[in-house]
């Protein structure tokens, strides 16, 4: 089951969150939205939204410092919003895996997402932090 869509949606929530000081509620209720968007969503994909924005933002210290730890000659500050985003929305599913969804599809999905909607290169960043997250949790 595809899932990039429901990720990329959860994304840019977190974003606005982040970014915009979005209340939660008003969230996932994905007023902030283009309704063209939210058409072209199954229920089960903003479902799975949901549960990507409530998971993160209920475990948002843990996922902060398990990112801040896997970081290599950087600043957790220094982070652009974006690829902080990606990577919240990625790392929550690292550490509370569902049924049917592997690691490395999450980490694949967020190295796409970070090529359409990040800088050039962040990719590589993002793909580095996340695999070695991946690495840790699984010892």
């Amino acid at each position: 089951m595809a899932r990039r869509k429901p990720r990329i949606l959860a994304f840019q929530a977190l974003y606005s969150w982040d970014v915009g000081g979005i209340d939660v509620d008003t969230l996932l209720k994905f007023e902030w939205t283009d309704p063209a968007t939210l058409e072209r969503l199954e229920d089960s994909d903003l479902s799975f939204s949901r549960l990507l924005i409530t998971g993160t933002l209920e475990n948002i210290e843990k996922i902060d410092e398990l990112i801040k730890t896997h970081l290599t000659n950087w600043d957790f500050d220094r982070i652009s919003k974006v690829d902080l985003a990606i990577l919240r929305i990625s790392v929550y599913p690292l550490l509370f895996p569902q049924a049917g969804i592997l690691p490395t599809f999450v980490i694949d999905d967020a190295i796409e997402i970070s090529k359409e909607y990040s800088a050039d290169d962040s990719f590589k960043f993002i793909n580095a932090v996340l695999d070695n997250i991946n690495k840790d949790l699984k010892k």
